[in-house]
């Protein structure tokens, strides 16, 4: 069987809605930690770090984030995609999609796997079901 590969567009999709979700859950631990008195700054701070950290590369340990789920891809080893990579894979490949932002995404249309630089760094590969 030949896999797909989602397109550029469906992975920028994808992005947007986890996105979407970080700020919801923001939003939320905000509300939460409001109805307490005297909640020091720096809980705030970590908690919304630990947040925007920790979302991606452990939801990618477990195979695909909400918006990856949403629209039908997964994060898999390059060179098993029946394997969900590693927290190590997960760890390196974030920072890398991070500090790159969208010129990341430049080398999409430039492979038969579409994979993006932060793909190609982590030994990973974007399918679709």
């Amino acid at each position: 069987m030949e896999e797909k590969y989602p397109s550029l567009v469906e992975r920028l999709q994808s992005t947007f809605i986890d996105t979407i979700i970080i700020i919801i859950l923001m939003v939320v631990f905000s509300n939460i930690l409001d109805g307490f008195n005297n909640v020091p700054e720096w809980v705030r701070i970590l908690l919304f770090a630990f947040l925007f950290v920790i979302y991606e590369p452990l939801f990618m340990t477990f195979g695909c984030t909400i918006g990856n789920y949403i629209k039908g891809i997964r994060v898999r080893k390059n060179e098993n995609i029946h394997q969900k990579i590693n927290i190590g894979q997960a760890i390196l490949r974030y920072p890398i999609k991070l500090s790159l932002g969208w010129i990341s995404f430049l080398t999409i249309n430039s492979n038969l796997q579409r994979r993006a630089i932060h793909d190609l760094a982590s030994g990973s590969v974007m399918i679709k079901l």
